[in-house]
């Protein structure tokens, strides 16, 4: 197996909870996060381990659809989310840190986790410009958490 990863953090105006209200919210989410176009809750019930839903967003210039479950929640700290596409499973883990009762730093790290046969895959998914896409995606998504948590603003 080949893995690679890109790690993007943010600091965040706004108490741990409501971050993550923001995160795990998957109903409104394609109204949180710009570069989502939709998304399709698979699973009843609350955002856990095993929830599973389709999200459809814009990557590398063309629309695409991925089924993600839930693999790990420890609210409001941790979650990790994986997906598979062609042979290689994608992970993003989710930390939110306190910063006092008023801010929190998100970090989420994507990472692709090939079998040893397709390393080219993932040099082009997350070398360079594949790296800078990925980490450009993860930033606006956090931008737009943030502008939905900060300064008392609904989501």
């Amino acid at each position: 197996m080949t893995s690679r990863s890109v790690v993007v953090e943010r600091r965040v105006a706004a108490g741990q909870g409501p971050v993550w209200e923001a995160l795990t919210d998957l109903a409104g989410m394609e109204r949180v996060l710009s570069g989502v176009s939709k998304v399709e809750v698979v699973t009843e019930g609350a955002f856990g381990v095993g929830t599973r839903w389709r999200e459809t967003r814009r990557m590398f210039g063309k629309e695409a659809t991925e089924e993600m479950w839930v693999t790990a929640c420890e609210p409001p700290e941790r979650y990790v989310v994986e997906a598979e596409s062609h042979g290689t499973r994608y992970v993003s883990e989710w930390l939110l840190r306190a910063d006092g009762p008023s801010a929190t730093t998100v970090r989420m790290t994507f990472t692709a986790v090939a079998p040893s046969g397709v390393p080219g895959l993932l040099a082009k998914l997350l070398g360079g410009v594949g790296a800078r896409a990925v980490s450009k995606a993860v930033a606006k998504d956090l931008d737009d958490i943030a502008a939905a948590v900060e300064g008392g603003g609904s989501h």
